[in-house]
């Protein structure tokens, strides 16, 4: 992989210009050094063409003197916004997308939002991108809900690029740094594109969380399905479950799959998810997960696998005294952050509870319950270039014996 000229600005890759056998390197002996004293740390899964990955693409625009318009993304830690033709990182496909609504904004005479007046159009594109099927999105988020010539910006922007399957105006009015808005309006196609992963075909809205990197996303589910050693007689609970990959992926493999999200708009999308692919063994929930646990344990409701996927944030104290009142026989945890990991690791397994465990779940069945021992854990290269490190952990009862 070649320098990327603008990675001194953008802040986004920490390892342009290094060998990805040595970045694997590195991100193994981090896991280790985080992990390692809680089990066996298996070889990272590396990616075979770790380049143009991301199959979410998001610009933000700006007007800057002396360029015009431009297009890119924020310099960490600032909202300077980096020019970016194409990044060495994102779908090629979505990158010259954008070149090309940066330059039809301009022949449009779009105003560019401003951020500091709050007035002005266009602010950011987010490009979805299909991996499996070529299905493409492109999201307009203005600053109103009006787009000047409408049908024919559609028609020149499908014509330069037929690829497109639907376009969506998203309406971010407010003075935040959300990127999406609440309003959205579809103006050509669906209003969603779908795409395959694990042998499921999934529908994927303009605010759907859908991992970014769906080769290494194949790698890491499969990893975790086979942590689950699934026999048929499983019911599973798939916690933080989003659109339902997780839980849709393991479905063949149990009696019965339990999604809980706390997102209405994810949950809709991951019923439909269930009934595109024919799976009637699933049931999803609009909740908080940790609540929804408790209700189950305190309803005596045998679980036998969680799936927990939580955010870089890591999982909350109040999660974790949920998932020890279950008592689940095993957790898999997909962690994309080994810090929060190795605190969470702390906790499951009893060596940071401080006998604080049970209080803030607020239910009676703490007495008798066991704590987890950590069986194995593979970290995943979800995001080459990057520091960023996923890894899959599997966890057993304690005096529980599990053979992988």
């Amino acid at each position: 992989m070649n320098q990327c000229p603008e990675s001194n600005k953008c802040g986004g890759c920490r390892y342009t210009g290094t060998p990805y056998e040595e970045q694997l390197k590195k991100k193994q002996k981090t896991v280790k050094q985080l992990l390692g004293k809680y089990g066996k740390v298996c070889d990272i899964i590396g990616m075979d063409n770790p380049e143009h990955y991301r199959n979410k693409v998001h610009a933000v625009f700006d007007f800057q003197k002396g360029k015009g318009i431009v297009s890119g993304i924020y310099q960490e830690g600032t909202h300077n916004v980096v020019p970016v033709d194409e990044c060495l990182l994102e779908d090629r496909k979505a990158d010259a997308i954008i070149v090309s609504i940066r330059q039809l904004a301009k022949s449009f005479r779009m105003k560019i939002y401003d951020e500091d007046t709050g007035y002005g159009l266009l602010r950011h594109v987010l490009v979805r991108v299909g991996h499996a099927t070529g299905q493409i999105m492109v999201v307009l988020v203005l600053g109103s809900p009006i787009l000047p010539s409408k049908k024919n910006f559609v028609n020149v922007l499908c014509k330069l690029h037929p690829e497109i399957t639907t376009i969506v105006l998203n309406v971010n009015n407010k003075k935040t740094s959300m990127v999406l808005g609440d309003k959205e309006q579809v103006i050509y196609g669906k209003g969603y594109i779908e795409d395959r992963l694990c042998g499921k075909t999934f529908r994927i809205s303009p605010k759907s969380f859908y991992q970014v990197n769906a080769v290494q996303t194949e790698k890491l589910y499969n990893k975790a399905i086979e942590y689950a050693a699934l026999t048929g007689r499983e019911t599973i609970i798939d916690a933080y479950c989003g659109i339902g990959t997780i839980g849709l992926a393991a479905a063949e493999h149990v009696k019965k799959v339990i999604g809980v999200e706390l997102n209405q708009a994810a949950v809709k999308d991951a019923v439909v998810n269930a009934k595109i692919n024919g799976i009637k063994n699933a049931d999803f929930y609009q909740n908080d997960a940790g609540k929804f646990m408790i209700q189950l344990a305190d309803a005596g409701e045998k679980i036998d696998v969680v799936f927990m996927d939580p955010p870089r944030s890591g999982s909350t104290e109040e999660f974790m005294n949920a998932v020890l009142c279950l008592q689940p026989d095993r957790i898999v945890y997909i962690s994309c952050n080994p810090e929060t990991l190795a605190r969470d690791l702390e906790y499951l397994t009893g060596k940071g509870q401080k006998n604080r465990a049970g209080k803030s779940a607020g239910s009676g069945k703490e007495n008798g319950r066991k704590n987890y021992r950590v069986v194995e854990m593979t970290p995943v290269d979800m995001f080459p270039y990057t520091d960023n490190i996923e890894t899959v952990c599997l966890l057993s009862k304690l005096n529980v014996e599990h053979h992988i």
